[in-house]
């Protein structure tokens, strides 16, 4: 019986001593309405693909039992699922453990900081707290405490369309063309000699007019004669016998025309001339290309002297001293000069697409990726790209631009194999490179894309374009507010709106004349976080009435949380 007796008495005091620790607990379960918490920000927001929470939790005094632990783990809850936060453990004042210390007379403030990779789903959640008590080895599991509603997905609205860069043809319809002919006159003459008449320069451009005549393609814009004399005569002498050279060589030239029949081309209007009395930056053009020893002292010695005389005195003591000067540079000197202009008309439009598509071998590459730039249909500009790649395989811009059409398609893995191509051509090509950049971007690969884009760097305004679609992805906003300048595209409108900048924001989207309904849904986010409701009603109308499915979208968004309950609103997102 004794024995019976010292087991009921132990039994007694090891029930007492568990109800005990179990009224401690429980008491902090009943108080725990008690517990103040202020949720940074009120409505959670992603960012970067994350969902970041602060919480300011204000334990009071006379709470927090001295021998107990607390685990407190925030949780948000969603449809399908739900994702806990990192938990946070307290502890009273005689536990003995490494977690923080919450007095039980004067309570305590702790912030509490954490984040979740964000899902869609989460836009429709509650924030709460779960909690559980332990003591010993007993533990209690407290009520879940909501403290937030929900999270704003502004952020996960940008556009993932990188700008791709086209690799330019260089098609020019009108090339313009010269011809240049020397007529070389003896020392102090200005008579046209038959020698000269048969150089060789001479008997190509009498060939020449032979074939303005010849070729539709040319257009002749007129001819320029300059007459010259050597810088080593008196300067009045030089202006006469220049003045001479000038009408001579003009007849001859005149008389060559009429018989390549450019007659008509013979009047003032194309027909140009002018005198050369002293053929200075000749003489320094020839000096700096010959061989003569000391040249450049020469050219330095002459160019000491500005006055004409002493300049025509030093070259003759230049001539008489070296003979290579006189013999190889004055001679080349006492000239005059032909320069016949003509325009050579390539084909037409209508000529290059008709070509492009029944015989292409006749184009060259130039006109051959322009005859894709005549057509907007996706499919004829791949199939002139590709009959680029075969006719000319070495020419990286075939390739390039046939993934960029493939791109625009949405065949993001055959656009991918035509940039790799391209990029074996011509390698380190900054155009090439956004573009391939554009390809990781669309994948998702952000830190692969970013990377690339700095390689394009100076390829062009798409590259900063997309170099701001990455700022927004990392949330760096105002960085992207940067790169996008001053486009006026929705995801530089939305860089503003999240950077806070929403005057200028709202600028950009009313000047943005496309009619994407994502230009209407910002400026009613626009007006949501500046209080004006018009903004709000008047362009979520206009946007539902542009997608239907911004609908659902809105009728759930926080940003419009201030007016869930407003008649105006229900009426739109119904």
């Amino acid at each position: 019986m004794k024995k019976i007796k010292l087991n009921h008495v132990a039994a007694m005091l090891l029930a007492g001593a568990l109800l005990s620790g179990c009224a401690g607990m429980s008491k902090m379960k009943k108080n725990a309405s008690d517990i103040d918490y202020s949720v940074t920000p009120e409505i959670l927001e992603t960012h970067a693909g994350k969902v970041d929470v602060e919480v300011s939790v204000r334990i009071p005094a006379n709470y927090f039992n001295k021998k107990a632990t607390l685990i407190a783990t925030p949780v948000l809850k969603f449809e399908g699922g739900e994702v806990a936060f990192a938990p946070k453990t307290l502890q009273g004042e005689k536990v003995q453990g490494n977690a923080m210390v919450v007095p039980y007379e004067t309570g305590k403030t702790i912030t509490y900081k954490g984040t979740v990779d964000y899902e869609t789903a989460m836009r429709i959640s509650d924030l709460e707290v779960r909690m559980t008590a332990q003591k010993g080895e007993k533990s209690l599991d407290f009520d879940p405490v909501k403290i937030a509603q929900g999270v704003k997905a502004t952020a996960t609205l940008v556009q993932n369309k990188p700008a791709n860069i086209i690799g330019k043809d260089a098609f020019k319809r009108i090339i313009a063309e010269t011809k240049e002919a020397d007529l070389h006159y003896l020392i102090n003459s200005a008579n046209v000699r038959w020698s000269e008449m048969k150089s060789e320069d001479i008997k190509a451009l009498n060939d020449y007019f032979k074939t303005i005549e010849a070729d539709a393609n040319k257009e002749y814009k007129g001819i320029e004669v300059s007459a010259y004399a050597s810088p080593d005569g008196a300067i009045d002498f030089n202006e006469k016998l220049a003045g001479k050279r000038e009408v001579t060589s003009s007849k001859y030239v005149k008389k060559s025309m009429k018989k390549a029949k450019l007659s008509d081309y013979t009047s003032e209007e194309f027909f140009k001339s002018n005198v050369t009395p002293e053929d200075w930056d000749g003489f320094k053009k020839l000096m700096k290309a010959s061989n003569i020893r000391d040249k450049e002292l020469i050219l330095r010695v002459l160019s000491m002297y500005t006055d004409p005389e002493v300049r025509e005195k030093e070259i003759r003591n230049i001539s008489a001293a070296f003979s290579e000067v006189k013999e190889e540079i004055l001679p080349k000197l006492r000239r005059a000069k032909f320069l016949v202009n003509v325009d050579n008309i390539g084909k037409s439009d209508e000529v290059i697409e008709d070509l492009a598509e029944n015989n292409p071998v006749e184009l060259n590459v130039e006109e051959l990726l322009y005859a894709a730039t005549l057509t907007e249909v996706a499919s004829e500009k791949l199939a002139i790209y590709n009959t680029a790649k075969k006719q000319f395989a070495g020419d990286w811009r075939a390739h390039n631009d046939a993934g960029m059409v493939l791109f625009g398609m949405k065949k993001i893995d055959e656009a991918k194999a035509n940039f790799d191509k391209a990029d074996q051509l011509s390698a380190n090509n900054p155009v090439v490179k956004n573009n391939l950049g554009a390809v990781e971007l669309v994948k998702g690969n952000v830190a692969e894309a970013e990377v690339l884009f700095g390689a394009a760097t100076g390829a062009g305004q798409e590259v900063n374009y997309n170099l701001g679609i990455v700022a927004i992805m990392k949330a760096q906003y105002d960085l992207a507010t940067q790169q996008f300048g001053e486009c006026y595209a929705v995801n530089s409108a939305l860089a503003n709106i999240l950077a806070g900048k929403y005057t200028i924001a709202l600028e950009k989207l009313n000047k943005n004349t496309s009619d994407d309904a994502m230009v209407d849904y910002l400026k009613a986010i626009v007006g949501a976080r500046t209080n004006n409701n018009n903004l709000i009603f008047s362009n979520l109308k206009s946007a539902t009435a542009k997608d239907a499915s911004l609908k659902a979208f809105a009728k759930s968004d926080l940003e419009f949380y201030t007016v869930f309950e407003n008649a105006e609103f229900k009426a739109i997102v119904e």
